[in-house]
């Protein structure tokens, strides 16, 4: 969000110098949502549901005026949304198998983020169960209660081979040099990265010291060119005596380009073994209830930039691994086997929403829940109730019900009512329209809350990253806030977005900018075509896929009064050389620049400058 704020008050500024009658300053207001009602907002996430489906502990955040950050909280409720009310302070909590305890993070002893568990009766003891000097992640507890698996950064010493003197006590030296030795050496919003590796740890539920279970020079979680995926997933066995997890166990490359693999750890001895040896995309294993099978993502190896996922199950040893997603082509995410061990509930995006669906065993799919919403299934309880996250047009991501047997969605918090309940907010339209190739792009429309469409208004078209990605239908703020300043805003999906297959996604291979550009400009010349936008007045943005697109964008047309290019690419060559990002710009690319830089030059958008 903040990004798109700082885009909002250069695009103001850059209106003043093309349309005087507008102020760079945004005007205070009660009834239209302003950047400052962006202080009040709470952004909700995570709700977890308690094993016997009688309580919901979710994470909710405000905003820290006075140190500009986000604080986490967790709140808990009954199940139907009654009796909420503010529990500890911290995050990404988890229920212990018998719904007694709460394991979760929060800042602790000596110092950072720690492992704490909560005892859910009516004296809720609270207890630091870690004292550690790296950030836990991926909390699992095991079966019978009495341990917690996470996943942390074990660093690497720098060594140097000459001696430097030491600095006296309280002098301020420069900061010596730093020693990198891997590609990956830095992360978006976190910096220069430690030097060292993820690896999966075990430690007891009532306090003690951590275990290391995996070792070596490679990491534990999926990551795609070197980096990060969507943190580390682990799943315990039934019989407490296995841990599965995903990751690259090879320590002489352990940062690959779209590959992954599924494992498993005796929590005894330490052994690791590989249950998916297929080359490929393998990741977010999830053991069934009897332990007898184990639920995982992916696809064989490809050197396409994209591909649908597939949903698999296999035994828990990786033999007879079979498909089970049918002919869905979505990408099925967040799993959670059904109580029962016969299906597996996920989630998948399409055509901008997110739903819940169900795969047997036997592989036939079928939808759960149905509308205009993006919903996110976060946890399951034994009865068959879901905890959910889920956001529409004009409603921010709130905690749902969801009975999985009937489908239906039962909304339980409304955090932000206080600061939508005055306000106008403007009114979102879906479109779909056609580019070149007779190709069919789905976008959406934002106009201002007093729209007249008999009136001229500034148009900013917004162009979403990846460059992989789907927008939807989920509340944002931002455009919100653009509307609430006058201006039409128009968000699409064009050839390369996810949520319509693989062969729509896959419509940019080795051709990105291209067709992509085509479907954008398409979708502008079909808002304009509708009469209510000033043509003097078209602003286009974007951030990283959506940054390369804004720069190509303004290489090939003039129709655009001002454009705000956030973290993109200006010349691939440059960015292979001097980046950490080497293996994704491969990957867009038949050869490296070194051996075909004419490819490289007719893709960059400085060429067009």
């Amino acid at each position: 969000m903040p990004s798109r704020f700082a885009t909002l008050a250069i695009l103001l500024g850059v209106v003043v110098r093309c349309a005087p009658q507008l102020r760079a300053q945004e005007t205070a207001s009660d009834t239209l949502l302003t950047v400052n009602h962006y202080l009040e907002w709470e952004r909700v996430s995570d709700p977890q549901i308690s094993p016997d489906g009688s309580q919901i502990v979710y994470a909710r955040s405000r905003v820290n005026q006075l140190e500009d950050r986000w604080d986490s909280e967790l709140w808990l409720m009954n199940a139907d949304g009654s009796k909420p009310r503010f529990l500890v302070k911290g995050s990404n909590a988890r229920w212990s198998p018998d719904g007694a305890r709460i394991a979760y993070l929060a800042d602790g002893e000596p110092k950072g983020t720690q492992i704490f568990v909560r005892w859910m009766d009516a004296e809720g003891a609270t207890s630091q169960v870690t004292r550690l000097t790296e950030t836990p992640t991926g909390l699992r507890w095991s079966p019978d209660g009495r341990a917690i698996a996470f996943v942390m950064l074990v660093p690497e010493q720098e060594t140097w081979s000459i001696s430097m003197p030491a600095p006296p006590e309280g002098a301020k030296w420069t900061e010596p040099p730093r020693m990198i030795s891997r590609t990956h050496y830095r992360q978006d919003r976190v910096g220069f990265q430690k030097e060292g590796f993820t690896h999966l740890f075990v430690v007891p539920a009532d306090g003690g010291t951590a275990r290391q279970l995996t070792r070596g020079t490679w990491n534990v979680g999926a990551r795609f060119s070197g980096i990060s995926f969507a943190g580390p997933d682990v799943s315990w066995t039934a019989d407490g005596k296995t841990i599965v997890f995903d990751g690259v166990r090879d320590e002489a490359n352990a940062d690959r380009y779209a590959e992954s693999y599924l494992y498993a750890v005796d929590v005894a001895s330490g052994a690791v073994r590989q249950l998916v040896g297929e080359k490929g995309w393998w990741h977010t294993g999830v053991v069934s209830p009897d332990g007898r099978r184990v639920a995982l993502l992916g696809y064989p190896f490809t050197t396409q930039t994209y591909r649908t996922e597939d949903l698999y199950i296999a035994a828990v040893d990786g033999r007879g691994m079979k498909k089970i997603s049918g002919d869905l082509d979505r990408d099925p995410a967040n799993l959670e086997w059904a109580p029962d061990g016969r299906s597996v509930y996920f989630t998948a995006g399409d055509r901008g929403s997110q739903n819940v669906y169900r795969a047997d065993t036997t592989g036939r799919v079928q939808p759960v829940t149905s509308g205009v919403h993006m919903l996110t299934l976060a946890s399951l309880a034994k009865n068959g109730v879901a905890a959910c996250a889920r956001s529409t047009f004009h409603e921010p991501p709130d905690v749902v019900r969801v009975d999985l047997t009937r489908g239906t969605v039962t909304p339980i918090t409304h955090v932000n009512a206080d600061v939508l309940s005055d306000k106008r907010l403007g009114a979102v339209e879906e479109i779909w329209y056609t580019s070149t190739g007779n190709t069919r792009v789905q976008g959406w429309i934002v106009k201002p809350p007093s729209f007249q469409p008999t009136e001229k208004y500034p148009l900013i078209l917004d162009i979403h990253g990846g460059p992989h990605g789907m927008y939807n239908v989920g509340f944002d703020y931002g455009y919100q806030n653009y509307a609430a300043n006058g201006y039409v805003v128009l968000y699409t999906n064009p050839r390369g977005s996810t949520g319509y297959g693989t062969a729509f996604g896959n419509a940019i291979n080795n051709g990105y900018p291209g067709v992509d550009y085509e479907d954008l400009m398409a979708g502008v010349d079909s808002v304009v075509a509708r009469g209510y936008i000033d043509t003097d007045r078209l602003y286009v943005t974007g951030c990283s896929g959506g940054g390369v697109l804004s720069s190509w964008t303004i290489g090939h047309t003039d129709r655009f009064a001002a454009a705000i290019t956030d973290r993109c690419v200006a010349d691939w060559a440059a960015m292979y050389y001097s980046s950490d990002f080497t293996l994704f710009t491969e990957a867009w690319f038949r050869k490296p620049p070194f051996e075909d830089p004419a490819e490289y030059a007719e893709r960059s958008p400085v060429k067009f400058a």
